[in-house]
């Protein structure tokens, strides 16, 4: 006994058009990779590598991959791969609200407008900034329709912060912070920021301590210390987060302007609240 067709309203032709209508994904276009000046226009079917010596080749740097991440399409959608072996990138939506660590060999679909793309080699963090032709997924916003806001000095991108925290996170994230568009910047050295910041180096790498252990404690990886987590590739990881999640945005470079007036003069212990 054969099965019965759809069933229909008498005069009516069956509704599958208007289903397939809605669940077939939009025709994909082309997008676009920017990286400080550079801006490159990705057509559909082709394959757009970025590192050391790729299509967009970032920087000489002996510690960055000939060829790190790969953008192509598949199944209708554009995807974003590690094809490096060592290096991990942190891919957010424009919000900072969305984040994935992008472990070598690993990839994920590019569903959002706009996503932020940063990543460290050696001693040097890099940024750079994809944009779709209209995403399929967009961030949450309150109910209320207001943008999400900082309600005090100390809770930044819900994560609570003391004043001299996020000092600390600024001073390291400077460089990028201090650039017009996605680019790189050297990540100083705790000795530099801890001059930079006015501390002894002594109160400086506490606070870091302070700052990792925080994270850490919600979930954010490479931020605990050990013989295998080398003190660069912490403050890397440091930066690379607050950058990609806007735990830190140019604006907070005003907290800079609260430091001692003179170097070498007392940091104030918050505890490690």
């Amino acid at each position: 006994m054969s099965s019965p067709g759809p069933r229909t309203t008498p005069g009516r032709a069956p509704q599958t058009g208007a289903i397939d209508a809605v669940t077939s994904a939009p025709p994909l276009r082309a997008l676009r990779v920017e990286y400080g000046d550079e801006h490159h226009v990705v057509e559909p079917g082709r394959e757009f590598s970025i590192g050391r010596e790729s299509d967009l080749s970032v920087d000489d740097n002996p510690y960055l991959h000939r060829r790190f991440l790969r953008i192509r399409t598949e199944s209708g959608l554009w995807w974003l791969e590690n094809v490096g072996t060592l290096l991990t990138a942190t891919v957010t939506d424009a919000s900072g609200q969305v984040q994935a660590r992008l472990a070598p060999g690993a990839r994920l679909p590019l569903v959002f407008e706009r996503v932020h793309i940063v990543f460290g080699a050696g001693s040097t963090s890099y940024e750079l900034s994809v944009h779709t032709a209209g995403g399929y997924y967009g961030p949450a916003v309150p109910a209320s329709g207001e943008p999400f806001s900082r309600v005090s000095d100390e809770t930044i991108g819900h994560v609570p912060l003391t004043t001299s925290q996020r000092q600390l996170i600024v001073a390291l994230a400077e460089p990028l912070l201090r650039q017009s568009s996605a680019g790189h910047g050297e990540i100083p050295s705790s000795a530099d920021a801890a001059t930079r910041l006015g501390w002894t180096l002594t109160a400086f790498n506490r606070k870091l301590d302070n700052v990792c252990d925080k994270l850490d404690r919600i979930g954010v990886s490479g931020l605990r210390g050990g013989r295998d987590n080398l003190a660069t590739n912490r403050r890397l990881r440091l930066v690379e987060y607050a950058i990609a999640t806007q735990l830190v945005t140019r604006d907070d470079l005003a907290v800079l302007d609260l430091l001692p007036a003179a170097h070498g003069a007392a940091e104030p212990d918050e505890g490690t609240r």
